[in-house]
């Protein structure tokens, strides 16, 4: 990592799941490239990335942002201290407001990442 670079993780479900890998795999390849490419930026920019690439929702939970014509793409993240970034969960968003549940997605895993973040950390392996 270089010096300055934000740490970006994925959150783990107890299973062992990792939602975002899962739903990056299902996407068509140019959504995911451009996914992929959000998540280099917020590496590289951290707290300094602000819109349209990345928005503030509440409560801690924050929102990676891009669009391929009509077709929103989304993934949720929060902060682990203030050089650690998890993203929770990618959704495709067809609505203005991101639905409240996947606000509560994302801050349920908050809490669950806050209490043991070793369990819950999957790390980004570069590509």
């Amino acid at each position: 990592m270089q010096v300055g670079q934000t740490q970006v993780v994925f959150y783990r479900e107890q299973s062992g799941r990792v939602p975002t890998l899962q739903w990056l795999e299902n996407l068509p390849e140019r959504p995911r490239a451009r996914c992929r490419a959000l998540i280099e930026r917020l590496q590289q920019f951290g707290h300094q990335l602000r819109h349209p690439h990345a928005h503030v929702l509440r409560d801690g939970i924050y929102e990676l942002r891009t669009r391929l014509g009509k077709v929103r793409y989304r993934m949720l993240y929060f902060w682990n201290g203030n050089t650690a970034a998890v993203i929770s969960h990618g959704i495709i968003k067809k609505t203005a407001a991101i639905p409240a549940r996947e606000i509560q997605r994302a801050l349920r895993r908050k809490q669950q990442f806050e209490q043991n973040p070793v369990l819950h950390t999957q790390e980004i392996e570069n590509e």
